[in-house]
């Protein structure tokens, strides 16, 4: 009995990952704003393009997403203009990054290039970031129920459900934030959900 448990757990992680790499352009759920902390990434990534300048939270993507799991490139690969790289880097500040946003999430979008990285800056320029969070510097303890809270005060139809937080152990990684079609803040879907400690400290903006 057990092993029939694990095989039939076995068998939906599987048809789960393949139905994620078999995704169709713009056959999705809802989209979720993946603000990355950055201080967090470079203390992992010394020397990346990113880590050149000190950046707070910054764009790590915007995805369309199933109600669980999600498509994942989708075909219709293409380089990214330098033009509309050099755009981005306020909002994503690395090419290397918006290439493979680009590669993995926006191909799944049914979105040209053009439009979907218009549509990642506007949904951005929609989502206030909490004072507290703007650029700390110095070491900053919270906890996922602060950060979840802060970011529902200043971003209007958001509440918990709505925001996931990710960290690796104590450290603070990532805001994700979650939005239906019409890009009004909805929840999250059920596989998307809060990874953290009780206590997550922000690396300083330094």
């Amino acid at each position: 009995m057990r092993r029939s448990g694990f095989l039939a757990a076995l068998l939906f992680l599987l048809c789960s990952a393949r139905a994620a790499a078999d995704g169709q352009p713009g056959r999705f759920d809802y989209w979720v704003l993946a603000l990355s902390w950055s201080p967090e990434y470079c203390e992992l990534n010394v020397g990346d393009e990113q880590c050149r300048q000190r950046y707070g939270f910054v764009v790590h993507g915007l995805w369309p997403q199933y109600e669980r799991g999600y498509p994942s490139r989708c075909g219709g690969r293409g380089r990214v203009p330098k033009d509309l790289v050099t755009r981005l880097l306020p909002t994503m500040p690395s090419e290397k990054l918006i290439q493979h946003e680009w590669d993995t999430h926006g191909t799944c979008s049914g979105l040209s290039q053009d439009e979907y990285f218009t549509l990642v800056e506007r949904v951005r320029r929609k989502v206030a970031i909490p004072i507290a969070y703007q650029g700390p510097d110095d070491y900053l303890s919270t906890s996922v129920t602060d950060i979840e809270r802060s970011f529902a005060r200043e971003n209007h139809g958001f509440d918990a459900d709505g925001i996931a937080v990710q960290c690796r152990g104590r450290w603070l990684r990532e805001v994700r934030l979650c939005f239906d079609t019409a890009l009004n803040p909805r929840a999250c879907g059920t596989d998307l959900d809060d990874r953290c400690r009780a206590q997550v400290v922000l690396r300083p903006n330094r």
